[in-house]
C-alpha cells in the first residue's frame, strides 16, 4: 500500500513563498511609480532634500514598530488572512469583516494609481503612441482607449501568470525587485560621480519659508503612505517555506530597503535640472507645467546647470 506523502490537512495552502520571495513581495508593494513622481511633487516640494530624508527615516522607524506587531500576530495566528484573521480571532467575525473592508479601501485607493501608472509612463517614454481613441476628460486628465487597453493587457498578463504558476511568478518578482534596487543604486552612484567640478549644490536643503521641525514632521506623517502594502506577506503566512520566526527579519529587510530606495530617488531628483532654472527648487515647483522626461526629475541623466 502506497504511503500518502501529502500529510497536510484538507484545504491547506501549499507552501511556496521563500524568504527572498516574501522580501520581494513586501518591497514591491511598498515602492512603485510614486518613487519617481511623489518624491518630487510631494516630498521635495514640501520639505527639501534634508527634510524629506529625515522624515523618511522617522517614517521607517514607525513602520518597523508596526512590522514587529505583525510578526507577533503571524506567530500567534499562522493561518492566511492577515489583518482579517487577527481581528476575527480576537474581536469576532463582525469586527473582522469591518477591518477587512477598511483594508480593502486602502488597497483600492492604491490600485487605480498603479493601474494607470503604465499609461502615464508610456506618455513619458513613447509620447502619443497609445493616445488614440479619446473617450473623456476627468479632472483635466484625458483618457484614451489605447491607454486603457494597455492597462487591461498588463493586468491580464500578470493575472494569467499568477494563475499558471505561483513559483514562476515569485521568481520573476524577486528578479524584478533586485533589478529595481540595483538600478536605483547604480543610477544614484552614477549621478553622484558625475557631479565633480560642476558646482552642483543641493541648497536649499530645507524650504526657507517653514521651520525645519515642521518640514520633518510633515514628511514623517505622510511617509507611511510610501509603505502601504508591505504587510501583505501576512496574508501568505500559511504559504511560507521558512519558519515564521523569521518574519520580522524579512519585514525589516523590506522596510529598510524601501526607505533607502526612496531616499536615493529623493536625492537623485535634485542632482539635475534644466538650465532655465536657477535651482532645483524652482525646477520642482514648475513640474506641473512640464511634460516628457523633463517632468520626471529622477530620470534626468546628468546635471544640467546654468552657465
Amino acid at each position: 500500500m502506497t504511503a500518502n506523502k501529502d500529510l497536510r490537512p484538507a484545504g491547506a495552502l501549499t507552501p511556496y513563498v521563500s524568504p527572498a520571495g516574501a522580501w520581494a513581495l513586501a518591497l514591491g508593494t511598498s515602492i512603485g511609480w510614486g518613487s519617481l513622481v511623489v518624491t518630487s511633487n510631494t516630498y521635495l516640494i514640501q520639505a527639501g532634500p534634508l527634510g524629506s530624508v529625515l522624515g523618511m527615516v522617522a517614517g521607517m522607524v514607525i513602520m518597523l514598530i508596526i512590522a514587529r506587531n505583525y510578526h507577533y500576530m503571524v506567530e500567534c495566528y499562522p493561518s492566511a488572512g492577515g489583518v482579517y484573521t487577527y481581528t476575527k480571532e480576537i474581536f469576532g467575525p463582525g469586527r473582522g469583516f469591518l477591518s477587512s473592508w477598511f483594508l480593502f479601501l486602502t488597497y483600492a485607493a492604491m490600485l487605480w494609481a498603479n493601474a494607470t501608472s503604465l499609461p502615464l509612463f508610456a506618455r513619458y517614454f513613447f509620447g502619443d503612441m497609445f493616445r488614440f481613441g479619446y473617450m473623456y476628460t476627468l479632472f483635466g486628465y484625458e483618457v484614451y482607449l489605447g491607454e486603457a487597453l494597455l492597462t487591461i493587457a498588463a493586468i491580464l498578463v500578470i493575472a494569467l501568470l499568477c494563475i499558471h504558476s505561483k513559483r514562476i511568478t515569485m521568481t520573476i518578482m524577486v528578479v524584478m525587485a533586485v533589478v529595481l534596487s540595483v538600478g536605483i543604486i547604480l543610477c544614484f552612484l552614477g549621478a553622484a560621480a558625475g557631479l565633480g567640478g560642476t558646482g552642483f549644490t543641493m541648497e536649499p536643503m530645507l524650504l526657507p519659508e517653514r521651520s525645519a521641525l515642521n518640514q520633518v514632521v510633515l514628511i514623517a506623517c505622510i511617509s507611511p503612505w510610501a509603505f502601504i502594502g508591505f504587510e501583505n506577506i501576512s496574508h501568505a503566512s500559511e504559504e511560507f517555506t521558512f519558519s515564521r520566526t523569521r518574519t520580522f527579519r524579512v519585514l525589516v529587510a523590506a522596510v529598510v530597503t524601501a526607505t533607502v530606495l526612496y531616499i536615493l530617488v529623493i536625492l537623485l531628483s535634485v542632482t539635475a535640472y534644466p538650465p532655465e532654472y536657477s535651482s532645483w527648487l524652482d525646477y520642482i515647483r514648475d513640474l506641473g507645467n512640464l511634460s516628457g522626461i523633463k517632468g520626471l526629475p529622477p530620470l534626468l541623466r546628468r546635471p544640467i546647470l546654468p552657465g
